[in-house]
C-alpha cells in the first residue's frame, strides 16, 4: 500500500522537479552572462582618456621648434646677435657687390659694340669721341687721347710725342681698370673671413653649452641642445656667406679680364691713330 502510494507520489512529483529545473536553468544563466558586457565596457572606460590625449599632440604640432633660428635671435645673447648682425651685413654687401658688378660688365660689352659699329667709322678721333655715350669708358680713353695732343707743350714738349700719349692713354686705361675693379677687394674679405666669423659664434655656443653642463651639474640633452645647436647655426650661416662670395669673386676677376682685353685693344688701336696724323685739333 504504502509502495503504491510513494510509486504515485513520485509520478506527479518528477514533472513538477523537472519543470522546476527548466525554469531555474535560465535564472542561473543570466548571472553568470551578466559580467559578459563588462569587456565591453572596460575599453570604453579606458579609451575614454585617449581621446583628450590626441589634443596634446595636436597641439603640440603648432609650437615652433625651439632650436630654430627665430629662436636662436629671440634667446641668444649680444654677442651672438653682433654675430648674427655681421654675416647678414657681410652677405648683402656681397650680393650688391656682384649684382652690381655683373651689370657693369654687360653695359661695358654694349659699349665695346658701340665703339666697333660708332667710333670708328667717323673721320676724326674728336667726332668718334661724340659718338660715344657719356660715362663710357671708351670714350674717357679717348679723351685722353684727344687731350694729350692739345698738352703737348711747355715741359712736356720736352717728352716725346708717342710717349707722351701712350702715358696719358696708359693712365686713363688703369683709371678704367682700377673703377672696374671696385668691390672686388669686399668680395676676397667676406669669402675668407666670413668662414672665421661663423666659427667664432660656434665657439661662443660652446661655451655657453659647457656653462649650462656646470650649472645644471649633469650633461642632460635640454641643457645642451640649446648652445649647441646655436653653435651648428653660426657654422653654417658662415659658410652660407662665404661660399657666394668666393664663387663671385672667381667669376666677376674672370669677367673683368674679358672686359679690359676689349678696353686695351681700344687704347693700342686709339693711340696707333692719334699717331699716324689723323687725330684733328
Amino acid at each position: 500500500m504504502m509502495k503504491t502510494f510513494f510509486a504515485k507520489l513520485m509520478a506527479v512529483a518528477a514533472p513538477l522537479a523537472l519543470a522546476l529545473c527548466l525554469t531555474a536553468a535560465p535564472n542561473a544563466a543570466n548571472p553568470q552572462a551578466a559580467p559578459e558586457p563588462s569587456p565591453a565596457v572596460a575599453p570604453t572606460a579606458t579609451a575614454a582618456p585617449t581621446a583628450p590625449a590626441t589634443v596634446p599632440a595636436a597641439a603640440a604640432t603648432k609650437v615652433d621648434n625651439p632650436y630654430g633660428i627665430g629662436a636662436l635671435w629671440a634667446q641668444s645673447d649680444l654677442v651672438a646677435k653682433a654675430v648674427l648682425a655681421i654675416l647678414a651685413i657681410m652677405s648683402m654687401g656681397s650680393w650688391y657687390v656682384i649684382v652690381t658688378k655683373l651689370l657693369e660688365q654687360m653695359r661695358m660689352g654694349r659699349q665695346a659694340k658701340e665703339v666697333d659699329n660708332e667710333f670708328w667709322n667717323q673721320g676724326s678721333v674728336q667726332a668718334g669721341t661724340a659718338k660715344l655715350a657719356e660715362g663710357s669708358p671708351f670714350r674717357f680713353i679717348a679723351d685722353a687721347g684727344v687731350h694729350a695732343t692739345r698738352k703737348h707743350d711747355g715741359l712736356r714738349g720736352k717728352v716725346d710725342f708717342a710717349d707722351f700719349v701712350d702715358l696719358c692713354i696708359h693712365r686713363a686705361t688703369e683709371r678704367v681698370n682700377r673703377r672696374l675693379s671696385n668691390g672686388m677687394s669686399l668680395l676676397a674679405t667676406v669669402g675668407s673671413t666670413a668662414p672665421f666669423v661663423g666659427l667664432f659664434g660656434t665657439v661662443w655656443g660652446i661655451y655657453h653649452a659647457l656653462t649650462a653642463i656646470g650649472i645644471a651639474g649633469q650633461a642632460s640633452i635640454d641643457k645642451v641642445a640649446g648652445p649647441v645647436g646655436e653653435s651648428l647655426i653660426m657654422t653654417a650661416i658662415g659658410l652660407a656667406v662665404a661660399v657666394p662670395a668666393v664663387l663671385g669673386y672667381n667669376w666677376l676677376l674672370r669677367r673683368n679680364i674679358t672686359v679690359m682685353d676689349d678696353v686695351r685693344e681700344f687704347s693700342g688701336e686709339l693711340h696707333s691713330v692719334i699717331l699716324s696724323g689723323r687725330a684733328t685739333a
